[in-house]
């Protein structure tokens, strides 16, 4: 067994397609794609690439999540907080109880980790 995995930053093979949930979009209609590229055999750490376009909607973390924008801009706000504009390059780590917003003002894409 391998303990190291590399993938590309662009997505490959089918995606999965999806949206937020109607009750938490605040603004536009934005699309999801997702294309997870590993998942561990316990089933709870995962890594891919997901991109969204524009739209706002309410995120709440019950998961960690550590994420770095590839392409697009996006604003951050956690609620009661100071909104953070993430642009390519920028790295966020999303802790379990995380609650506010994400904006997708460019069509983003993000390469990420996911520990439930």
């Amino acid at each position: 067994m391998a303990l190291w995995l590399k993938f590309a930053g662009t997505g490959e093979g089918e995606a999965e397609a999806g949206a937020p949930k109607p009750e938490r979009l605040e603004a536009g209609n934005p699309a999801f794609r997702t294309w997870n590229s590993y998942e561990s055999a316990d089933g709870k750490t995962f890594c891919g690439i997901w991109e969204a376009t524009p739209g706002r909607w309410r995120v709440v973390y019950e998961e960690w999540e550590s994420c770095t924008l590839l392409e697009g801009r996006s604003i951050v706000t956690p609620d009661g907080g100071v909104p953070v504009e993430l642009r390519p390059g920028d790295t966020m780590i999303l802790e379990p109880g995380f609650a506010g917003s994400w904006e997708v003002v460019e069509t983003t894409r993000k390469s990420y980790v996911i520990r439930l």
